[in-house]
């Protein structure tokens, strides 16, 4: 009620975004066309600072970034700070969005790193050769047929998706450092290895280990009203009319949460 009257001073605010999955530009990803209007109305609300609750094993690089560049953009824009709470993980893609956060605060189980970049796929050319398949490719340009799984792999072509790792790699590294500057240890961070809870925190990957409620209320007094904004379900999802797309995109996140043994 004090927030309609003008004369009594406003409990603080603090927008509460769910950055929970894989991030992809799949219907069901995290990523900034479907978060775009929510990381906009949280910084609009005219809040003490906003928060991050944090979930996520990774994915697109691209759509790391660009959700992260928004949120900092907003951030300053604002003059509002950022609070980034980790839950299971915030591992590769996640933790890149972390680091959006001023400060990230975990879990003493949360699983958190994978500073790295990686290309994974399926080679098929045994299989094909005892079935009798025989692979026939023509192309116009002699990279078109690049890491096809369906034939031997080359090592030209493991040189080459090292090649174009690297500068993903090194965009990701310069983001960590930007973020977390003098608050980073000086080990070998940027190794893809993973540190769990306070051992994030001793590395300087994490500030504490503390949770989202309390640690809010902390800073901004037990008053503090936290707004909870997230993604809703499209209507084709709630009634299951885009099954077949929704089961391969749930393989795939299985797949990423299960290397933390999600």
């Amino acid at each position: 009620m004090k927030r309609f009257i003008p004369f009594l001073k406003r409990d603080p605010v603090v927008p509460v975004i769910r950055l929970s999955g894989q991030i992809s530009t799949g219907r069901n990803g995290l990523n900034d066309a479907a978060l775009a209007a929510i990381i906009e109305k949280a910084f609009k609300m005219k809040p003490a600072a906003v928060a991050l609750a944090v979930n996520s094993p990774g994915g697109s690089p691209v759509q790391s970034s660009l959700i992260a560049a928004r949120i900092r953009r907003l951030s300053e824009e604002h003059a509002v700070p950022v609070h980034a709470f980790v839950e299971d993980v915030a591992a590769s893609g996640g933790y890149w969005l972390a680091c959006a956060a001023d400060d990230i605060w975990v879990d003493g189980s949360s699983l958190v790193g994978s500073i790295g970049v990686i290309f994974a796929s399926f080679g098929f050319d045994e299989l094909m050769a005892r079935q009798g398949v025989e692979r026939r490719v023509v192309t116009a340009g002699r990279s078109k047929s690049f890491a096809d799984p369906f034939l031997p792999q080359k090592p030209e072509d493991v040189e080459r998706l090292r090649a174009i790792q690297a500068p993903i790699h090194e965009a990701f590294i310069a983001h960590v450092k930007a973020r977390r500057g003098a608050r980073l240890a000086e080990a070998d961070l940027f190794n893809a290895d993973i540190w769990v809870g306070q051992g994030a925190v001793d590395l300087g990957l994490a500030d504490g280990v503390a949770h989202l409620v309390p640690q809010l209320r902390a800073l901004y007094g037990e008053s503090v009203r936290l707004v909870p904004l997230g993604r809703k379900r499209g209507l084709l999802s709630r009634f299951g009319l885009n099954l077949a797309e929704e089961t391969l995109a749930t393989v795939e996140e299985r797949a990423l949460w299960a290397r933390f043994g999600l």
